[in-house]
């Protein structure tokens, strides 16, 4: 016998402002708690250190959360000079302090300009990674230290906000895989001594804005109208990709998971590849197009005919 369902069928995406000291799971599940949402998922965890802009999925929107932990994320993050920590942010022991050059801007916005691009960064040791089945973090809490390969990573905008008092205020956009923390102690060493992150805010994934966002405040005051329309739809995410809509009967066949033939003539973007499959205004999943006309269901959606 199946479990049986404890809250109710909630499908779309919430923007929330994750407060600060929390971890991404638990705020996760305070906002299903205000949804009663039978299914919930985060689209990639920030540490309780971190703060700001946390998509949740609820319902079929879970189906997109892995898409979404391929985008590009920005940050706002401190960066203090001299001092190196074990886990490489406030949270964690002091391992090393170090004194702090007399630095110019110009060095730093030197020093800025040589992390931007496509580089390689060896991820901390304190991250979710996992070797031979353990995550590296259990790893380091038991005082282990592994040898990890370099990664490849792009980092598009690296700008300077602000320099006083031995702290960089930094704006950095970059590419999945990046860890901020690995980046502040590779920055501490280029500029001649050692540092950690005291503060790190996420102000963009994707498409998705802080502004945006709710915190859970907010939301907590909200009545169940507004807290519905907090939510995005399922296909929010998918936007850039493009969109093929079906008739009643190519819409049942997708629905049956059968290949259906489109006619090319109809669609205004170049194919194959990825599409989005809409029945009139019904958001019914993710196809592939073939050159050849053919469509087959990739990810279907099951909404009861409804966008939210």
């Amino acid at each position: 016998m199946g479990k049986r369902k404890s809250g109710r069928d909630v499908h779309g995406i919430v923007l929330l402002d994750k407060r600060l000291g929390v971890s991404s799971n638990r705020a996760l599940q305070e906002v299903r708690h205000l949804f009663n949402a039978n299914k919930a998922g985060h689209t990639g965890a920030l540490d309780p250190l971190a703060t700001g802009l946390l998509p949740l999925c609820f319902g079929e929107a879970t189906k997109v959360s892995g898409l979404m932990l391929d985008d590009n994320k920005r940050y706002h993050v401190t960066v203090r000079l001299g001092v190196m920590t074990d886990t490489g942010d406030a949270e964690g022991a002091v391992i090393n302090t170090l004194p702090i050059p007399d630095l110019t801007l110009e060095q730093i916005h030197a020093c800025l300009q040589d992390f931007t691009g496509e580089i390689e960064q060896v991820p901390p040791m304190y991250s979710a990674l996992k070797l031979n089945g353990k995550k590296l973090y259990e790893l380091a809490r038991a005082g282990l230290t592994v040898e990890r390969k370099a990664r490849r990573i792009t980092i598009s905008q690296l700008l300077l906000l602000g320099f006083s008092e031995g702290q960089l205020q930094l704006d950095v956009a970059c590419s999945k895989g990046t860890y901020i923390r690995s980046l502040a102690e590779d920055l501490g060493h280029a500029l001649g001594t050692c540092a950690t992150v005291t503060a790190l805010r996420r102000v963009q994934a994707g498409q998705f804005h802080l502004t945006d966002a709710y915190t859970l405040e907010q939301l907590q005051a909200m009545d169940g109208e507004a807290l519905e329309n907090c939510l995005l739809p399922v296909d929010e995410p998918l936007q850039s990709l493009p969109a093929v809509i079906l008739a009643d009967g190519q819409a049942q066949s997708i629905k049956y998971g059968q290949s259906i033939i489109v006619d090319l003539s109809l669609l205004a973007e170049t194919l194959p590849g990825t599409v989005r499959i809409y029945h009139a205004a019904d958001f019914l999943g993710l196809g592939e197009m073939l050159m050849d006309g053919k469509l087959a269901p990739k990810k279907l959606f099951n909404l009861n005919n409804e966008q939210r």
